[in-house]
């Protein structure tokens, strides 16, 4: 199926999040129309005045609530594409159902927004899914595409309540990436366009979208905040953690080019830049030798020799989106000096 290019129109939901902002960007940049959906109008003053000098070529409207029938019926009238990021990033629900449904009917409603409303000249819509989705707890060495976290959805649905945060936000992610799925293959007679999934692990990177204070750091961020520039959590505390991680203008991209390049039609792509334990980040800051900057030392270079239960296959990112991620010391160069330049 075609991919689209610019001077295209692309619809991106949730347009004032971390990563969507960053997106919006690069789109602009390279000269396509964007229409932009934010919960309220108030969201929206930022992402003008960022992007003004883009003039017209910038929309926002509003969708108060995604998880309502036909909220997006209008935002999706006579887009080329489509860049789903609005879903839930969130530890703290006490019914698994607070965060699974935000996230499945936001998801299905914006595809079935887009098969009645969208228009013939619809070709391709990406889903913002993650990681998660893919990684269950038991598993080991690498991990690509072919993989689905299944037993997140398991332990929600036998323990309901109690099922550890974790798992519900893993179910979540799961669950509306399969329904996005199914939906495009229960409809594929019908719909012009193709789908495309982003799963990226911990996003990490400096920060474009609006925030008020580092208490309003969304969760990825907030987590490389408190380990290197407050000091809030020990070494020790550090090492119990282990995961995979990108950079957010990698994701951005990944985007971008999950919409121009016609073979990502019908994938699914992992977008990481490989694991990382937290000394990995400690290694990094201070290497950097940023003036006024003091960081843990922790125990430099425990990251070379780390053994880690599990970790992301990127092939497919690099291969079929062209995608070249940054580094961890890029990236914390980068991440630092824009949260250094906000006063925190």
């Amino acid at each position: 199926m075609p991919a689209i290019a610019a001077p295209a129109k692309v619809l991106v939901s949730g347009a004032n999040g971390f990563i969507a902002v960053w997106l919006v960007q690069d789109l602009l940049e390279r000269g396509y129309s964007v229409r932009g959906t934010v919960r309220a109008e108030s969201k929206a003053t930022h992402i003008r005045n960022l992007f003004k000098a883009h003039g017209g070529k910038l929309e926002i409207v509003e969708v108060p609530d995604i998880t309502k029938p036909g909220a997006f019926d209008a935002a999706v009238q006579g887009v080329d594409a489509i860049a789903h990021t609005a879903s839930p990033f969130h530890f703290n629900a006490d019914d698994p159902n607070d965060v699974i449904e935000p996230a499945v009917k936001g998801t299905v409603g914006i595809l079935e927004s887009a098969l009645k409303h969208a228009g013939p000249q619809l070709r391709r819509i990406a889903v913002l899914s993650s990681c998660a989705s893919i990684i269950n707890d038991s598993d080991r060495g690498e991990l690509d595409e072919r993989r689905w976290n299944e037993e997140s959805i398991a332990e929600v649905r036998a323990q309901g309540r109690t099922a550890g945060q974790g798992a519900k936000y893993c179910a979540s992610k799961s669950l509306a990436e399969k329904a996005a799925w199914e939906f495009a293959e229960k409809h594929k007679s019908e719909i012009s366009w193709d789908l495309v999934a982003l799963n990226p692990p911990f996003v990490f990177g400096p920060i474009l979208h609006e925030v008020s204070s580092p208490a309003a750091l969304n969760s990825s961020v907030a987590l490389f905040y408190e380990a290197i520039l407050t000091q809030k959590k020990t070494p020790e505390e550090l090492a119990e953690m282990q995961g995979s991680w990108v950079d957010v203008r990698d994701v951005a991209l990944g985007h971008v080019r999950a919409l121009e390049v016609p073979e990502a039609g019908g994938q699914r792509f992992i977008l990481s830049a490989g694991p990382f334990i937290w000394q990995d980040w400690l290694d990094a800051a201070n290497e950097l030798k940023l003036p006024g900057l003091t960081v843990p030392t922790g125990t430099p270079g425990a990251g070379k020799d780390f053994e880690y239960k599990s970790w992301y296959s990127s092939a497919k990112a690099r291969t079929v989106l062209g995608i070249e991620f940054h580094d961890k010391k890029s990236t914390a160069k980068d991440s630092i000096e824009n949260l250094k330049a906000r006063g925190w």
